[in-house]
């Protein structure tokens, strides 16, 4: 949590827009998801997303569906996942969030015991997660979950979108910790040629109601797009972009180079 909060005040005072990649945890390999992070880190990253594969995903599109049940069917399982992250967490100067949905979370277990959401927060915690974002808890459902994430020291990061009220606005921006995830369109994520029509005057709005930082994704998918966006926002989040172009990639060699790459374009055009 402490680290999610000292990444955007050293960009504040940069006046720098946070750069968050989006990765599939699992795919392409368990093997490469954590060179994988360190090549994101290498390539400009100022935070990062590690999705755990669903088999329901209810908030992505084709693009990270598809990378979901490719990660699921090579055994990538949300414990796998965590490990992965493990694995590679003291060379990761930047934080690390975990996007997963409430149906691995309640059923996460390690061991004996019957599972538990707070199995999985121990577990994140363990992992160096700082933390979790979950798209189908609703803030008015996750005072519990919010309470016993703090606990573990994990921020949780709930969702605000263009068609919520500006009293669920406030509430989400009261509960949100680290940052506001705006989600820019109303649907799911995917790769778009142009940015949704009213985004930017959407984050103006949420802004004006929080000093939190309010980072946007779903959608954003060239450099100039995410550049229209750090105009108005804190950060800009890329996923399906990102995993397009690492599709068909096995080499440990062609992955770290696709991501350079990738999101060396990205950190070009932030600044």
């Amino acid at each position: 949590m402490e680290r999610i909060r000292t990444a955007f005040s050293r960009l504040r005072r940069a006046h720098r827009t946070a750069l968050i990649p989006f990765i599939m945890g699992g795919y392409p390999s368990l093997a490469l998801t954590g060179p994988l992070l360190l090549a994101l880190q290498e390539a400009g990253a100022d935070l990062v997303e590690v999705g755990i594969p669903f088999s329901d995903p209810l908030a992505d599109g084709p693009t990270i569906q598809a990378a979901s049940a490719a990660a699921l069917r090579r055994g990538a399982t949300p414990q796998a996942v965590l490990r992965a992250v493990a694995s590679v967490r003291r060379r990761l100067r930047i934080p690390v969030l975990c996007l997963t949905y409430w149906n691995p979370v309640a059923q996460f277990s390690i061991g004996s015991g019957p599972p538990s959401p707070e199995r999985f927060l121990r577990a994140a915690a363990a992992s160096g997660i700082d933390g979790l974002i979950v798209p189908d808890l609703p803030v008015e459902e996750g005072q519990r979950w919010h309470r016993a994430a703090r606990r573990a020291g994990i921020a949780t990061v709930f969702l605000a979108a263009p068609t919520s009220p500006p009293h669920r606005l406030r509430l989400v921006a009261r509960a949100s910790e680290g940052f506001i995830y705006y989600v820019s369109v109303t649907g799911t994520t995917g790769i778009r040629r142009r940015l949704p029509e009213g985004v930017l005057h959407g984050v103006r709005q949420l802004k004006l109601l929080t000093t939190k930082p309010v980072c946007v994704g779903f959608g954003i998918s060239t450099p100039a797009q995410a550049a229209a966006v750090a105009r108005v926002a804190d950060g800009v989040i890329i996923g399906s972009a990102l995993i397009r172009a690492l599709d068909g990639a096995a080499a440990p060699a062609a992955v770290r180079r696709r991501a350079l790459a990738f999101v060396g374009r990205f950190r070009s055009a932030l600044g």
